[in-house]
This record gives C-alpha cells, sequence and structure tokens, in this order.
C-alpha cells in the first residue's frame, strides 16, 4: 500500500508558474503519473515520472512548460508548471504504481493503484 498526498495547487495568472508536489508514503513505487480533471471533461495524463527519472513523459499540451523531478530524501514528486494558461485550470492529481512507466500506458489512469487526493490549480487570464 503506497499513500500519496498531493499539494501546491493555487490560483495564479496566466504566465505564471507553480510546483505541486506529491509525497508516497513507501519507496514500492515505480512510476508516478500526473492526472487532471477540469468541470465537465474527462481525467487526462498530463505527465508521468519513473522512480529515478529513468522515465519521463509529457502530454503534448504541456510539453516544453511542464517538466518532472523527485527529491529521493522525501521520496517526493514535482510537477513544475511554467507558463501555465488557463486551460490548465483543474483539479490535479497524483498516481502510483508498482509497475514501470512505459510509453504506451503511463496517460491510462486505470494502470495506477494507487492515488492521491486533488489539489486545485487555477488559471486567471
Amino acid at each position: 500500500q503506497v499513500q500519496l498526498v498531493a499539494s501546491g495547487g493555487d490560483s495564479v495568472q496566466a504566465g505564471g508558474s507553480l510546483t505541486l508536489s506529491c509525497a508516497a508514503s513507501r519507496y514500492t513505487w515505480n512510476c508516478m503519473g500526473w492526472f487532471r480533471q477540469a468541470p465537465g471533461k474527462e481525467r487526462e495524463g498530463v505527465a508521468a515520472y519513473g522512480f529515478g527519472g529513468a522515465q519521463k513523459y509529457y502530454a503534448d499540451s504541456v510539453k516544453g512548460r511542464f517538466t518532472t523531478s523527485q527529491d529521493n530524501a522525501k521520496n517526493t514528486v514535482y510537477l513544475q508548471m511554467n507558463s501555465l494558461k488557463p486551460e490548465d485550470t483543474a483539479m490535479y492529481y497524483c498516481a502510483a504504481d508498482h509497475g514501470s512507466c512505459y510509453s504506451g500506458s503511463w496517460y491510462i489512469d486505470g494502470r495506477y493503484a494507487y492515488w492521491g487526493q486533488g489539489t486545485q490549480v487555477t488559471v486567471s487570464s
């Protein structure tokens, strides 16, 4: 069992930056994904991070603006979000799985066994 605690959501102006954090309770995960869900829309994969940085994947909509990193001592993965746009407004979730990240499945929410609570990101124009 892995418990995840997501934090860092806030309200920012377009063009601003935010860093979301996802702290895991155990070191047994191998793939951590970030998802978001805007009102009235389906949840979508934003990024995924393989333990130790072995794999990093990003949705086309965030490539070049969002990056992921890890603080191994804190067992925490970060989602650094730059050049934020109003369309980035959503509830953001982190999720983890014991399996590795793969290019063909990192964005599928059903592959993740553990989920954190959401953290709200609001970007105003």
